[in-house]
């Protein structure tokens, strides 16, 4: 027999909660998080190639970074349930602030990669006791306006970040790890002294009582579970192996253009997502999370699809301003789905629910590029749009949400 537990009614009182310190605080030190990450991001590949090595070299250092936060998850849900969400997010920023700090200072390119590596350790720790505490400490009603607060956070800085990273390169390569190891800095101790120790302590539903803890083993047959977790494997594999990987590809051999018509699409688009979140989260706590992932997978499987059909510039930049706002659904209701599903349940859904992103995230540039160079590029986006179809098909099988009338 398959399990879901219904969601709680949203009451007009649940709806019109204030987002917490704790959501606020996550979501200024997402921004300075993804700043720092933003300035490394243009001038990694160049500063690996100054060691003497390879392409094959430099994907390494990149892939390392995906495939240890994928190695590290599992473990994540263990050390939040033994030392605390605050604990383990500062314990996780400060690791990458001293990987990217000693990598500025690296003397080969072995401990550049090894540096780096440890550096997807200390990320997988910060996400997912991040977003553990995002979605135990706040109410199911406003869920989708916390999550989409927190992801504003991330979108501002990446968008803030490459810029910041082209000033900083120009004074040295090395000047934007030793940036990113300060924001992070910053990012750290505003965790340690604003945050709550954990959403032990927080109320998770209307009535103020703390939600109760949902065994790992219900959490898994829970369909809101299942669903979120294949979006985020979407996501993660058009994202970072079609969008990321064939689309500057795209724009230089197909359409013929410089590669900075890339950096302009990427930005508008990147603008486009940032103006979705507020009307998405608001959408994903009054009509429901069921809905967004269906409709959004839907528009994301089309557009993404449509994408190497593009006959300009101009309307594969609109394509990825509607994928953009897509994936502003995307990034609040598969995780506002999970918190509905584990409830209280610690960090081991979370973990389980992030290393989907990174699965997509780690083979999907690999299968895409596989796919483009011996079938088509038009295959290659229509495997990623194939995933998303298979998303909103099983959210198909979410339970419908039901929501308390507003009284008059």
């Amino acid at each position: 027999m398959r399990f879901f537990r219904p969601r709680t009614p949203t009451s007009a009182a649940d709806t019109q909660q204030r987002l917490s310190r704790d959501v606020l605080v996550l979501g200024v030190i997402a921004f300075f998080v993804m700043v720092g990450f933003g300035v490394v991001v243009p001038v990694l590949p160049v500063y690996v190639r100054s060691f003497g090595v390879g392409n094959l070299e430099i994907g390494a250092v990149v892939s390392a970074f995906a495939l240890m936060r994928f190695v590290a998850s599992p473990f994540c849900g263990r050390l939040i349930d033994w030392a605390g969400e605050r604990t383990i997010l500062a314990a996780g920023i400060g690791i990458v602030a001293l990987s990217s700090g000693l990598a500025g200072i690296a003397q080969n390119y072995p401990q550049l990669l090894l540096l780096r590596g440890a550096g997807g350790i200390g990320s997988a720790m910060f996400t997912v006791s991040a977003m553990t505490l995002l979605l135990g400490s706040t109410a199911p009603g406003i869920r989708g306006r916390a999550i989409g607060f927190y992801q504003g956070g991330f979108l501002l800085g990446g968008m803030a970040g490459p810029a910041l990273g082209g000033l900083l390169a120009t004074i040295s390569l090395t000047a934007p790890f030793f940036f990113y190891a300060g924001t992070l800095a910053i990012a750290g101790v505003l965790g340690l002294l604003l945050l709550s120790p954990g959403y032990r302590n927080a109320p998770a539903d209307a009535s103020g009582a703390p939600a109760p803890r949902v065994p790992f083993r219900r959490v898994l047959a829970d369909p809101r579970f299942r669903a979120a977790c294949l979006a985020n494997f979407a996501q993660g594999w058009t994202s970072f192996g079609v969008r990321n990987a064939l689309i500057p590809v795209l724009v230089v051999e197909v359409l013929r253009g410089p590669s900075s018509w890339t950096g302009v699409a990427f930005a508008v688009a990147a603008v486009a997502q940032t103006l979705a979140l507020a009307p998405a989260a608001r959408f994903v706590d009054t009509v429901g999370r069921r809905p967004a992932i269906i409709g959004a997978c839907l528009l994301a499987a089309v557009t993404i699809f449509a994408v190497p059909f593009a006959p300009n510039i101009v309307v594969l930049t609109a394509l990825l301003c509607v994928y953009g706002v897509a994936s502003a659904f995307l990034g609040t209701a598969p995780a506002a789905a999970v918190g509905d599903a584990a409830g209280a349940g610690g960090g081991r859904p979370v973990a389980v629910f992030s290393m989907f992103s990174d699965f997509g995230a780690i083979i999907g540039p690999l299968a895409a590029g596989l796919l483009a160079d011996s079938v088509s590029y038009p295959v290659a986006f229509g495997v990623g749009a194939l995933f998303f179809l298979a998303t909103s098909a099983l959210a198909l099988r979410m339970p419908r949400e039901t929501r308390a009338v507003r009284p008059a």
